[in-house]
């Protein structure tokens, strides 16, 4: 039968899996008509059609959990909009625990999913017995279950989202392969495909595992790879409880979900199997990869242990199956940064089935409204560097991130592979003096020093984890204090620097940012970029360098975000222009009481308070070189921030280490750097403010100037949003925790209880060395308009802390210097 292809549409799907079927769904929804959808072969024959179908509902953050709910409402309605079975059933889940520490980590979880409205139950081992039976438990600690959880028919979700697509208007076309992807002045402008040419407004790539090579089309990275997944389903089991729930045992690395009488046993095993790195076969259809017993035995071994019943089971089917994976385990989704209207959802490692209905509901209004509809920074895909698409990176980057699923999730964990690929210039200086690297952006970053005297005992600067005190923890304290109490110095290279030139750079900014920027060259301005509703798109620094040129400080991993931002953003008729120019430049951070001090004998110029004030920049000599100092600060101490050109980085460095001889002088890691801002209580992008976070809520309405002059292209993007809740009243407020029991450590996620009542969570947390307990950020929010200030500190709190309640001092001031006058000695 010939295929005759419309030759245009509002919007062409790439890809007919449960990812794009979904996005079809809801685009039709929200009354889109003209909507095409292409499957190179036919629908599901990717990866779809050989997933496990395992629905939860709890995921590592609330807006994750949020989509994944909302899956599993839109899957039990399917069946009665479409007429077909989705198989949906929610026969619950159990995960089990076999080491002390796991089972910490589920009661951190139970406390989390009650902080986002997900029922979860902590249970013994007996009644792991009575919900799972026959299950080996003997060496169990525990578990948790959760009732709510089940399991569905993936291909039937998929059909059933299809034809609720063509109920809607959408075509969907199976058989035709896109060739290319037509671009127009950096736009999204259509397709090429096996059967003609289709232009369109908006293209989205939910091409699965082919979704890297369907990017590089039109010059867009895609970051992902395909592994080897393997299960097993055994012939009929006689006397199998029917309905039995979802079972995890992440310490060895094992699923089992019932289904028809039979067993299923999945694994993700520690070192998995990358494939694809050729290419994928073109005829690549419903197919399988060759058995691999030899690298299956070791889990199914384990499972026999745990579930006896294996023994006497035959193995009905051995299945090997290709599914895409990312380089930090979590899926891609948005529009493009390199390309508009060039929509990107794929990558989803192995959580594709519970994904899909919220991912395809969220890119699709995303698309509909121009901007996402919640905070997706998780998934975003301009979390990504551009060099994160090597393949070589990528090999070996998932063959670790497959198993990390089921791997414990401790705190500060870092990944062993694909390392080493950016590098500030002093990083072998900071290796020799004991850095234990982490790893953020493709970057190497001292995260903290060993000191000399434990190398002198055998020691090494390497992670030992744990849910308690790690190794560091000790090392981190002494840092911290010397910042407070004397002077430390942090390798900040990675901070993200874009250059902002142009004859209407002020006005441009004056539009972006929320701040007045319309300041003297020198002056340091403190800022956020809004979207229109408010929330915080950003949250940086600009520098004003001359009368065209500003330098925009943000944290490493946003600089994508930021960029991308900043160029949707510059007006067609501007004379402006944005530049990455993070690599040409290496930051040095002198922080504590005593940096004048230590830096004043380095430096001509005077560092005096009148001669050199907080929120300016100067370039200024020290050593043989250059450099520009600008005195800000994220740790709440007298500082700066030296700029210094790459090529003098460790020349600059080696000076600072020789005036240290004569004035003690401490390396810090990225941890003290975090323990320090949470005491001050400075917030962090991505965990405390976010898109969804509105601007005064978040404690940082004097940050936006409404009244500040407009510039040639009108108010700043957020301003009339700024002054409806100046009038309206916030609807939340950031406040300041502080654990009263010094022993329990805060990281994020923990319940914030309110007068008897969990009302929210905790966004960041850390260990505030100097006030003496773990420190926490969260917001409270307003219980009605006359939930004031005195009224919420007047309450009382108490922290869920893996299962324990801890009271804690409230705060909306930062508890340590709360008037800043530190910082501004």
């Amino acid at each position: 039968m010939a295929i005759t292809l419309p030759t245009h549409a509002k919007a062409v799907i790439i890809g007919g899996g449960i990812i794009g079927t979904s996005v079809a769904y809801h685009l039709t929804k929200l009354g889109w008509k003209d909507v095409v959808l292409l499957e190179r072969k036919q629908l599901t024959s990717g990866t779809t059609w050989h997933a496990a179908g395992l629905i939860a509902q709890l995921r590592a953050t609330q807006n994750m959990t949020r989509l994944a709910k909302y899956s599993q409402e839109l899957y039990f309605s399917l069946e009665e909009e479409t007429g077909v079975s989705t198989g949906f059933k929610r026969n619950g889940s159990i995960t089990v625990a076999l080491t002390g520490e796991r089972m910490e980590e589920l009661r951190r979880s139970a406390g989390m999913a009650r902080a986002f409205g997900v029922e979860i139950d902590e249970i013994s081992t007996a009644e792991i017995s009575n919900l799972y039976p026959g299950l080996n438990v003997e060496d169990a600690v525990g578990g948790v279950h959760l009732p709510k959880d089940g399991q569905g028919d993936p291909v039937n979700i998929t059909q059933a989202l299809a034809k609720g697509a063509r109920n809607g208007g959408a075509k969907i076309f199976e058989g035709v392969k896109v060739t290319d992807i037509i671009t127009q002045n950096g736009v999204a402008a259509g397709v090429e495909t096996s059967h003609g040419t289709i232009h369109a407004e908006y293209v989205v790539n939910c091409g699965g595992m082919w979704a890297r090579e369907i990017g590089a089309m039109a010059g867009v990275s895609v970051p992902l790879h395909a592994c080897e997944h393997f299960y097993i389903v055994t012939e009929g089991v006689e006397g199998l409880q029917s309905n039995l729930p979802v079972l995890r045992v992440p310490d060895e690395c094992a699923y089992y979900k019932e289904d028809a009488g039979k067993i299923m046993l999945g694994a993700f095993e520690p070192n998995s199997k990358p494939w694809g790195m050729d290419g994928i076969p073109e005829d690549f259809e419903f197919d399988s990869l060759p058995e691999d017993i030899d690298h299956f035995e070791p889990i199914l071994e384990k499972a026999i242990n745990r579930l006896p019943i294996l023994a006497e089971a035959g193995i009905q089917t051995f299945f090997n199956g290709p599914e895409s994976f990312t380089s930090d385990n979590r899926y891609l989704m948005g529009e493009a940064p390199e390309v508009k209207n060039f929509f990107v959802a794929a990558g989803f490692n192995s959580v594709g089935i519970q994904s899909a209905g919220g991912a395809g509901m969220a890119l699709a209004e995303w698309m509909h409204k121009g901007n996402a509809p919640m905070d997706l920074w998780d998934v975003d895909i301009r979390r990504m560097m551009p060099f994160q698409v090597n393949r070589s990176y990528l090999r070996e980057r998932v063959s670790e991130t497959l198993g990390l699923l089921y791997a414990d999730h401790f705190p500060y964990r870092q990944v062993e592979t694909s390392r080493s690929v950016k590098r500030s210039p002093i990083h072998h200086r900071l290796a020799e003096k004991g850095a234990c690297f982490g790893e953020v952006a493709g970057w190497e970053r001292a995260n903290w020093f060993l000191p000399e005297s434990a190398a002198a005992k055998g020691l090494k600067p390497e992670y030992e984890y744990s849910w308690k005190r790690q190794n560091w923890f000790e090392y981190n304290a002494a840092e911290h204090n010397a910042v407070r109490n004397h002077v430390g110095m942090f390798d900040m290279s990675s901070f993200g620097k874009i250059m902002i030139m142009g004859k209407d750079a002020e006005a441009v900014l004056q539009k972006i940012a929320c701040n007045n920027v319309a300041v003297e060259t020198g002056k340091i301005v403190y800022t956020q970029f809004l979207n229109s509703d408010g929330g915080i798109e950003a949250d940086v620094t600009i520098t004003r360098l001359d009368s065209d040129r500003f330098i925009i400080v943000t944290p490493a991993a946003t600089i994508q975000r930021d960029l991308n931002w900043i160029n949707r953003h510059i007006p067609d008729a501007a004379h402006c222009s944005a530049l990455d120019v993070t690599a040409m430049e290496s930051v040095l951070v002198i922080m504590g009481p005593e940096a004048r001090d230590f830096l004043q004998p380095l430096i001509p110029q005077s560092l005096a308070n009148a001669d050199f004030p907080f929120g300016t920049m100067q370039n200024i000599e020290i050593g043989h070189g250059m450099a520009r100092a600008h005195r800000v600060s994220y740790v709440g101490e007298l500082g700066w921030e030296l700029y210094v050109s790459s090529d003098q980085s460790v020349h600059v460095y080696d000076e600072l280490i020789k005036r240290g001889q004569d004035h003690a002088l401490a390396l810090c890691g990225l941890h003290t750097l975090d323990s320090c801002r949470i005491e001050k209580a400075f917030r962090h992008f991505g965990h405390d403010i976010s898109s969804e976070d509105h601007i005064l809520d978040a404690g940082l309405g004097f940050a936006a100037r409404v009244n500040k002059q407009s510039g040639r292209f009108g108010d700043f993007i957020g301003r009339d949003a700024v002054i409806r809740r100046k009038e309206d009243g916030v609807k939340a407020r950031m406040m300041q925790f502080r654990l009263n029991d010094a022993e329990p450590l805060l990281y994020h996620n923990e319940p914030i209880i309110r007068d008897g009542a969990i009302v929210s969570y905790l966004t960041s947390g850390n260990y505030g060395h100097h006030l003496g307990g773990a420190i926490g950020l969260g917001y409270v929010p307003c219980r009605d308009d006359n939930d004031d200030a005195a009224a919420m500190l007047a309450s009382e709190y108490v922290i869920n802390v893996a299962g324990a309640e801890i009271t804690a001092q409230a705060s909306l001031k930062p508890m340590y210097d709360p008037d800043a006058s530190r910082m501004k000695a």
